[in-house]
């Protein structure tokens, strides 16, 4: 079983990565365009504090839940890119303000949700440690946007681990999202982890596998880097079917990033199938 104190524990980690990056920006540097279409580091911060907003929802006052789908029904589809323009309109000292006190409120309320109750959302309700383990996903992924528009490199940590088994346990629902029936098999999928050592998901005899480094595939299930730019290895048809659709985050399929956007890693090998 996860535990939840882990994963705010790293979840706190890697807000405070970011938080540390974009404090001493100046304003130019909040407009700063990053690889998300029409997004500058401003909407990235502006979308995350929306978002922990929404899930403080979730984990604090479920019963009002329902009538928050339907006000973003109303809203259209376009509801997420509307919330983080809203928000990125706002001076830059008052959205970095805003996405510090609403972490702080998620964390707490978090921590506090009872055992094996199972907290609404966008997609299927989830536990308060899967909740923590999507804000700690998305987090990341939208970090990952502010150090590429930034032109920084961010060493890889091993709180990597909880989005490359979120990676893992969000396959089949990168397969509906995209009206795909997923396969019946699952597939092995084994990762250098930052450390050396090797991070191993699905069963050991699968017919079918992937191979490479845990932040590529991090990369590429949360879909900052096209699978063609990483080193990973497909080993199986399906498996290089799932690397093209795969999305760990809720919502409609996302557009992620072309063929070629970023340079393969000096220290990896082109990605081949076998």
């Amino acid at each position: 079983m996860a535990d939840l104190g882990v994963i705010l524990g790293d979840l706190d980690a890697e807000t405070r990565t970011i938080d540390d990056v974009v404090a001493n920006l100046p304003a130019s540097g909040w407009a700063r365009a990053t690889p998300a279409e029409g997004w500058t580091i401003a909407h990235q911060i502006a979308h995350l504090a929306w978002t922990d907003r929404k899930a403080l929802i979730a984990a604090a006052r479920p019963e009002d839940w329902q009538a928050e789908v339907e006000e973003l029904l109303k809203a259209g589809e376009t509801y997420v890119d509307d919330g983080a323009a809203a928000g990125a309109r706002r001076p830059p000292e008052e959205i970095l303000e805003d996405w510090r006190a609403g972490r702080a409120a998620l964390a707490e309320a978090l921590a506090a949700v009872p055992d094996g109750q199972k907290l609404p959302w966008y997609g299927p309700p989830m536990s308060a440690a899967s909740m923590a383990t999507a804000r700690m996903m998305e987090t990341w992924a939208h970090g990952q946007d502010i150090f590429d528009a930034l032109g920084l490199t961010r060493e890889p940590a091993m709180r990597l681990w909880h989005i490359a088994r979120f990676g893992t346990r969000t396959r089949d629902f990168a397969y509906k999202t995209n009206s795909l029936a997923p396969p019946a098999e699952e597939f092995r999928v084994e990762l250098t982890a930052p450390d050396g050592s090797t991070w191993a998901f699905g069963p050991e005899d699968a017919e079918q596998k992937l191979t490479g480094t845990a932040l590529d595939f991090c990369l590429v299930v949360t879909q900052r880097r096209h699978p063609a730019d990483t080193g990973l290895v497909a080993h199986g048809a399906d498996v290089e079917e799932w690397l093209g659709i795969a999305q760990a985050f809720a919502g409609p399929p996302g557009n992620g990033r072309k063929p070629g956007q970023f340079a393969p890693p000096t220290d990896s090998f082109p990605r081949r199938r076998q």
